[in-house]
Parts: C-alpha cells; structure tokens; sequence
C-alpha cells in the first residue's frame, strides 16, 4: 500500500500580531505618561568678596532672623504669615518683577523661613535672585 505523502509547509512566523501588540503598548506608555512642568528661579550665588554692589535703589531687601521673623527693606512684618510677606513684596516692588530681590538670612534662620521667601518670590514672578553671605574672615 502506498500512502501519498504530504508535502511539508515551511513553518513561517506571522508577526503582524506582535507588531499589533508592540504597537499597543507604545500608545499606552504615551497616554499613562505624566508630564511636568518644573519652572525654576536662576539663583546666582554671589562671591564672597570685599567688594559690595553698593546700588540699593533697585532692589528689594527680606532679612531672614534668627527667630524666622521676617523685614522687607528694614521694616519687620507683623508676622510670620506668608500672604503677609507676598503683600509687603508687592507693596515694595510696586508690581516691578524685574527688580533684584536680595535675601538676608541669619545662619540659624529656620530653612522653612528661607523657602517660604524664595517660593514667594517664584510665585510672584521675581526672575533675579540673590542670597547674601558675609566675606571670609
């Protein structure tokens, strides 16, 4: 008895439903995908120096105590508040964002006092930034 032998198909890989699947999850990273915008104040850390930019006209001063307590051009707040310090900030800057602004922190200052100043001051719309520091003995 002969059995007709069948002929051998060559085994072939279909990659239409792998590339389906790749494709897939390529738009569902895209989707899920968080965006955020960081926004960042340049913040140029001043040298220290014996020379002192002198030109106090055209900036405004926040002194940082030891206490946290906080004065905007030499004038203390009344307290700690930060709607306090951004409405004395205004009042100083007359609505100029273009003004330097300097912070004046004590070395013992809470940290959370100097963020405050420096998050208030991103916030409304101050783009130059200067901390003080006192020149090597």
């Amino acid at each position: 008895m002969k059995f007709a032998r069948r002929q051998r198909q060559e085994a072939e890989i279909n990659l239409t439903p792998l590339i389906d699947v790749v494709f897939l999850l390529l738009i569902f990273f895209m989707v899920s995908t968080t965006f955020t915008r960081q926004t960042h104040l340049l913040i140029n850390l001043p040298v220290s120096s014996l020379l002192a930019n002198t030109d106090r006209m055209n900036q405004i001063e926040i002194t940082i105590t030891r206490q946290g307590d906080y004065a905007v051009n030499g004038v203390p707040l009344v307290d700690r508040d930060a709607a306090t310090l951004s409405a004395a900030i205004e009042v100083a800057s007359h609505g100029d964002e273009s003004i330097r602004m300097v912070i004046s922190a004590d070395a013992a200052s809470p940290h959370q006092a100097l963020v405050t100043a420096m998050s208030l001051a991103r916030e409304l719309g101050f783009t130059q930034l200067q901390l003080t520091t006192t020149p090597p003995d």
